[in-house]
């Protein structure tokens, strides 16, 4: 077991066949991002930062010097962005609901931000080639949660600030606290596709029962 989970289980479920949770802080400790492997299910509790298509655009920008102040207003390196724009929050709690959106909408930015340093990404659906070649040459990992869950995912956030680019309302990069936070990883550091290998494995678990997908998150 990792150094990196608190309290990793890597055995599997021999009564489903799927691969048991694993607690995981974030950001990730030096090298997280390298070891997770496509298929695993984790729950992750730290500090996050949401963060959708026009808070890429802005922070590319900054990056880029094409902005004034040229340097972004808060520092990303090594840490985990969640494509999401959270819903006003109800009584007592600091978020309403808080689902994914598709991240397709931020391929075009993701390269960019990885060069600069994210090392994870939180999100739904496929991504493009030239961004698994990213997420592999800068040691990344794409992690999966579920689309049309963002009430029960929303009970896992604990805190959220805006930090950065506040005119752009819920496009805004928020600074996110989260406890046990579900999710699958998608595309590891290797470049191995759950969305690829997922269906695969399906189809050859299909014939005379339903078989197993792996990534019950995704």
């Amino acid at each position: 077991m990792g150094h990196w989970a608190s309290e990793a289980v890597s055995e599997m479920d021999h009564d489903n066949g799927q691969q048991q949770l694993e607690w995981i802080q974030v950001p990730f400790a030096e090298g997280v991002s390298r070891e997770l492997r496509a298929g695993q299910r984790l729950l992750l509790s730290g500090v996050i930062y949401g963060a959708r298509d026009q808070a890429h655009l802005r922070f590319v920008e900054d990056l880029d010097h094409k902005n004034r102040p040229p340097d972004p207003p808060v520092d990303l390196r090594g840490q985990v962005i969640y494509y999401v724009g959270p819903t006003p929050p109800p009584p007592g709690r600091p978020c309403g609901a808080a689902g994914p959106t598709t991240s397709g909408r931020m391929d075009k930015y993701t390269p960019r931000m990885l060069e600069y340093g994210v090392r994870g990404l939180i999100g739904k659906g496929k991504r493009s080639a030239e961004v698994i070649g990213a997420i592999k040459k800068h040691g990344a990992v794409y992690l999966a949660v579920t689309g049309g869950a963002g009430a029960l995912i929303g009970r896992c956030i604990k805190e959220m600030k805006v930090v950065a680019y506040p005119d752009l309302g819920p496009e805004a990069v928020y600074r996110i606290t989260v406890e046990n936070f579900p999710v699958t990883v998608a595309i590891d550091s290797r470049g191995d596709d759950l969305y690829k290998s997922g269906p695969a494995q399906y189809r050859r678990n299909a014939p005379g029962a339903p078989g197993t997908v792996p990534g019950a998150f995704l």
